[in-house]
């Protein structure tokens, strides 16, 4: 199978080494890649959707596999489908999940799944005048895609309007939302979809917030355990289909079917697991724990659901356990520093330790930072004990000036 994986991060980085370990991957090329990747396979300075056409109509190409929400959003997948190739990536009209928060909050409340009780506002005076009236806090989200950092959970009605004024200034806030805030476990449940069939991967928990005990700024995500003791197979799997199946059914009835990977952002309240987003894509760093403990050949999946041959036998899980680290630079999230050095010592790696890259460049002979979230070393084990060991083990084989990470991934899973 000849594969053009489209993306440059951690996820996609999780990707390619997953991929490489089918047997019926023929080529991969991966655009525009990153440094660590191109150590893994080829790479092609492809960032438009014009250079990616043009690329495909001289390279044939059995499956093309989307990572990032961004060309979802902007309708690469549709482009590409219009050439017959097999997209494994939303469709513009199905991206709306994630690129507009109160289109799926609409899709949520129309089909009953569970989910905060919210208002949407054009207008930030109005969105603040009912925060004045209500007298409380609310979690404010930007409508529109904001790399994981358009949410602020406020404390205060004070922290509410300032969170209404600071998010409808980014380009991603031209609509607010105003959510009630939920209590509870986090669950990141991401399920592979044909268009009608879902099929639940095992279970991940995302850690958000840049500091340890869940304080400070959102960011993409600084690290992530697989699977929840909770959420068991046949769990998830029953939770897909709650959450996610009548979503999938009314996009199908709207000719707008839903191929891809879709993210349930849950939160496990004392009434029942609720919603708090969908993404339309892999997670990062999900992915980089999801993908060791599929059982099968996550290539083929991929192309099954790309091609509408999904089954619940596809893949399954694994046992065991994965854990990732994500090593940021100095000034993240609000202003990541770029072109430091990084070392990385091999000898320091441990047995079932990996480092992925995610925001790093060549500069010379000399790899540097180049974002946020610049490394994620992964460790996997026979539970998330031994593999959060091996994670941070991993982390003592990279420095660079201004490294900063988490120190307690994982801690919540372990109580």
């Amino acid at each position: 199978m000849r594969v053009l994986l489209i993306g440059s991060g951690g996820r996609e980085h999780a990707l390619t080494k997953a991929f490489l370990a089918s047997p019926r991957l023929t080529t991969l090329t991966v655009a525009p890649g990153n440094p660590g990747i191109a150590h893994d396979a080829p790479t092609a300075p492809l960032t438009s959707l014009a250079e990616v056409q043009a690329w495909l109509a001289t390279h044939p190409t059995d499956l093309v596999v989307i990572g990032p929400e961004a060309p979802l959003a902007a309708g690469w997948s549709d482009a590409i489908r219009a050439l017959g190739i097999p997209v494994f990536g939303a469709s513009q009209s199905a991206a709306r999940l994630e690129s507009s928060k109160g289109f799926a909050k609409q899709v949520m409340q129309r089909v009953a799944v569970p989910t905060a009780a919210f208002r949407v506002f054009h207008d930030t005076a109005e969105a603040s005048a009912f925060v004045r009236q209500s007298g409380q806090a609310w979690v404010v989200k930007a409508d529109g895609l904001a790399a994981g950092k358009g949410v602020i959970v406020a404390e205060s009605m004070s922290e509410t309007l300032d969170a209404i004024a600071q998010l409808a200034a980014l380009p991603a806030g031209e609509r607010i939302l105003l959510e009630e805030r939920l209590y509870g476990p986090e669950v990141s449940l991401i399920a592979l979809s044909d268009g009608q069939t879902v099929l639940a991967l095992p279970s991940a928990r995302d850690h958000k917030r840049i500091f340890d005990g869940d304080e400070g700024p959102n960011t993409g995500g600084m690290g992530a355990i697989a699977p929840l003791n909770s959420i068991t197979q046949p769990v998830a799997q029953q939770l897909a289909e709650i959450v996610m199946q009548p979503v999938i059914a009314m996009l199908a009835a709207h000719q707008t079917p839903f191929v891809g990977a879709l993210y349930a952002g849950l939160m496990l309240t004392e009434h029942g697991p609720k919603v708090i987003e969908f993404n339309a894509r892999f997670g990062d760093p999900e992915t980089q724990v999801i993908l060791p403990l599929c059982d099968g050949d996550v290539l083929l999946a991929l192309y099954a659901a790309a091609t509408q041959a999904l089954t619940p036998a596809t893949l399954g899980w694994r046992t065991g356990a994965a854990a990732c680290v994500v090593l940021s630079s100095a000034g993240y999230p609000d202003a990541p520093r770029s072109g430091d050095v990084i070392t990385i010592d091999p000898t320091k790696i441990p047995a079932n330790g990996t480092i992925l890259h995610a925001g790093t460049r060549r500069d010379g002979n000399q790899l540097v930072t180049a974002g946020g979230r610049v490394l994620n070393a992964v460790g996997y084990g026979a539970d998330v004990v031994s593999a959060l060991r091996t994670a941070y083990a991993t982390v003592d084989a990279v420095q660079f000036a201004g490294m900063h990470y988490r120190l307690d991934i994982g801690q919540t899973e372990l109580v």
